[in-house]
Formats: C-alpha cells, sequence, structure tokens
C-alpha cells in the first residue's frame, strides 16, 4: 500500500523545505544550531502542516541520531522511559531524538517525568504543539527549551510544494497527467497555508483525473476547486488562530477599516462560529462608536437579532450591514473610559456612603444633626437642572467622563456649559 503522498514527498535538505524563512533561511538562527549539530531541546509552535514534522525528522537525520515519536494525547511516561531503556543500543549511539507532537496534552506528571531525563541529558527533545506553549506548557519544560514559532505558508511557497507534487505523481505513469491553466495556484491558494492539506488536494486531483480517449488525464479547475472548497478555513473555536480572527475582525472595525472587517467577518462566518461575530459586534458598537454615534447600539442589535434569527447563510447580510456601519461610524471610547476609572475605584474600596440627599428613606435616624432629605428634584428648576452633590462625600469632586471630540457629544457639551455656566 502506497503511503501518502505529503510522506512521499517530504524535503530532504534544508533548502526543500517550504516556507519557514524567517528560521531557514540562510544565516538564521534555527539554521545555524542545525549546521552546527550541537541540537538544544526545542519547541516548534505553529498550525498544522506547516514542516514542524518534517523539519525534526531532518534534523535527526542531519545528526545521525535516532529518531523516536510520540504523540500527546496517546503516550504515556511508559513510553517516555521505553525510549529511556534503548540508549545502549547500537542504532542509539549519536543518541536519541525524541519528537513530542501535542505537548500540550501531556499532563503534570507526564511533563514532570520528561524532565527528568532532560536534565540529565539522556534524550534531546523536540515537541510540537499548536498552541501557545506558554499557556500550556509547564514552566519548568519551558525554561529548558527554546521556542521557535511556524507560521502558515505564504501560497507562493506552497505552489512550489505542489508544482514538485505533480511532477512526482506523473513519474512513472503510463497515461500523461495534464492540468488545466491555474489548477496549481488554485490549491497553493486555497489550502490556508497548510501544506499538508495541499499535498492531500493534489493527490485527490490526480486519482480523480481517468484518462479521455486521447489516453491524457486532465486535471481541471473546476475539480481542483471541488476539492479544496473547504481548505482554506483554518479557525480552531478553542485555538489561538480563532482567537486572533475574532481579535483582527474588532480592531479592524475600531480602525474604521471596512474591507478588512467584513474579510474577517467573511472567515469567522465561513467557520460557522456565528456567535462569536454577534457579541463582538454588539461589544465594538457600544465601546468604540459608543457616543459618537449613540443611535447605531440598537441599530447593530436589530442587526444581531435579525441575524440569529435566519441563521446561516442568510445571516450574513444583516452582519455585514452592521459591520460596515461600525466600520465607517465616528468613533469614541468616553464612555468605556469613564466606567473603567469608575470601576478602578470600587475596585479599590472607594465606596463612600450615599449623599443624604439620595438616598431611598425619608426618615432621618437619631444620630442625624439635620433632620430631612433635602433632595432637591431637578424638573422643578429652569432647564430641569440644579446644583447638587451626587458622589459621596470621599470622592467629591473626581471626574470619570472626559466629553468625547465628535459632534455628538461637543453638541452636549455645549448645551450644558451654558445651562450649568
Amino acid at each position: 500500500m502506497a503511503s501518502p503522498l505529503a510522506d512521499r514527498i517530504r524535503p530532504q535538505t534544508l533548502d526543500d523545505i517550504v516556507g519557514q524563512r524567517h528560521l531557514l533561511a540562510p544565516g538564521r538562527a534555527l539554521r545555524r544550531i542545525i549546521e552546527s549539530g550541537v541540537i538544544p531541546n526545542m519547541i516548534f509552535y505553529g498550525p498544522p502542516g506547516v514542516g514542524k514534522t518534517t523539519l525534526a525528522s531532518l534534523i535527526a537525520r542531519q545528526t545521525k541520531r535516532k529518531l523516536c515519536k510520540l504523540n500527546g494525547t496517546t503516550a504515556s511516561t511508559a513510553d517516555i522511559r521505553e525510549i529511556v531503556s534503548g540508549l545502549d543500543r547500537i542504532d542509539a549511539v549519536n543518541g536519541v531524538l525524541l519528537y513530542l507532537d501535542e505537548i500540550q496534552y501531556f499532563n503534570k506528571k507526564q511533563q514532570q517525568t520528561l524532565l527528568e531525563f532532560l536534565e540529565d541529558g539522556s534524550i534531546t527533545m523536540i515537541a510540537s504543539t499548536t498552541e501557545n506553549p506558554y499557556f500550556y506548557v509547564y514552566g519548568a519544560i519551558l525554561s529548558r527549551c527554546t521556542v521557535f514559532e511556524f507560521k502558515s505558508v505564504e501560497p507562493s511557497e506552497v505552489r512550489r510544494a505542489v508544482h514538485r507534487a505533480f511532477a512526482l505523481l506523473q513519474e512513472g505513469e503510463e497515461s500523461p497527467l495534464v492540468l488545466e491553466e491555474g489548477v496549481e495556484e488554485h490549491i497553493a491558494n486555497a489550502c490556508g497555508g497548510d501544506v499538508r492539506k495541499a499535498m492531500n488536494a493534489v493527490e485527490l486531483a490526480s486519482l480523480s483525473a481517468l484518462p479521455g480517449e486521447d489516453g491524457v488525464r486532465h486535471v481541471s479547475l473546476e475539480s481542483a476547486r471541488e476539492l479544496t472548497q473547504k481548505s482554506a478555513v483554518r479557525c480552531d473555536k478553542d485555538g489561538d488562530e480563532h482567537y486572533d480572527l475574532i481579535s483582527a475582525f474588532q480592531k479592524s472595525m475600531r480602525g474604521s477599516d471596512p474591507d478588512a472587517a467584513v474579510y474577517y467577518l467573511a472567515r469567522l462566518l465561513a467557520a460557522g462560529d456565528l456567535p462569536s461575530v454577534c457579541r463582538r459586534l454588539m461589544v465594538c458598537a457600544c465601546e468604540d462608536v459608543g457616543l459618537a454615534y449613540p443611535q447605531i447600539i440598537p441599530i447593530v442589535k436589530a442587526a444581531v437579532d435579525a441575524a440569529m434569527q435566519v441563521g446561516l447563510p442568510e445571516a450574513q447580510l444583516p452582519l455585514a450591514d452592521a459591520v460596515i456601519l461600525v466600520a465607517i461610524s465616528p468613533k469614541s471610547n468616553s464612555a468605556h473610559n469613564a466606567i473603567a476609572k469608575a470601576m478602578e475605584d470600587v475596585k479599590a474600596g472607594k465606596v463612600g456612603r450615599v449623599p443624604r440627599a439620595l438616598q431611598n428613606k425619608h426618615f432621618d435616624g437619631a444620630d442625624a444633626a439635620v433632620k430631612g432629605q433635602f433632595y432637591l428634584y431637578p424638573h422643578d428648576y429652569p432647564n430641569h437642572w440644579v446644583k447638587q452633590e451626587y458622589l459621596p462625600e470621599s470622592l467629591r469632586g473626581v471626574s470619570y467622563y472626559e466629553w468625547g471630540d465628535n459632534k455628538t457629544e461637543q453638541g452636549f457639551l455645549g448645551y450644558w456649559s451654558k445651562i450649568k455656566k
């Protein structure tokens, strides 16, 4: 049984690896470390299909070490000890390189067992993870490892691998394989930076291409699109990339860029994450537009209600309206800043007694020096305002709200400045 194309086409040298030039280009730190032959304990962090496993295998081969692979989802401490027990075998004369995939699934006890062998130098470890290691890997392990971040591979780099893969599949075949113009480019763009996905798409495209009357197997652009239609959608709802997309979505609206905001909206909706979109959209309307255009809050709420009622895919229409409106609206975070400062005082224990005039009672205790509530009802006075103290005595004179420089708030400022003189 033939192995998957992604395994058959694995690079044999550092220069064969596509992408990760920030780590592996000549002169870069990781490349210099590999070429030195002295390999430290390392953690490779990044999305799937970007070369973490490939590079670990290549390092083991170049340094003539025995490569042992474990997966954090299934491995046990016994598996680690078994690897260490074989260090005196002839095939491990140059040492053992342990490749531990998905290290974030190792519990504390397992990581402590691993730490024992890292400290005495019994094994050298390269661990990989799709999650941020600073959140999921214990500090004792982190302090003994160097973390290298792998990135999604650019389409231009992926295309090199796609071209090489189609050429490999053609070797030894009787019927020629002809690609319609744009096939390689489409697969490279549609894989979402995941080279393994691109290789799978190439293999499926080749298998689905049946010989015609001329004996030639044709791979059409339509077939490539059908096989890769969901490949570019990467949005693990528990992973870093999910939160990166949400962050970019809200920051694009805050930054008044409707094009970027709609793009990230499309990414999130394509992944089916309607709840996160609705929540961030409403937060952004209140936090970032706020009092510059206060009418936007019920408008966005109505759009969110409509989206939740009709569901996907139709939900994209009211959401696109709301997202673009938030992006192009004037911005003010004055209310956000005001409540943030007030919350700081409350958390700091500045919770003075409510002024007598504002209390919800109409009688005084025996200890009250001056009887009476003395609340002044603003509507009984000109312009529906009268000067009186509303903050506790200990906070008298404190200011939380600062007028925004937008037309709406400046208009209110002019009105109240005139009334309050």
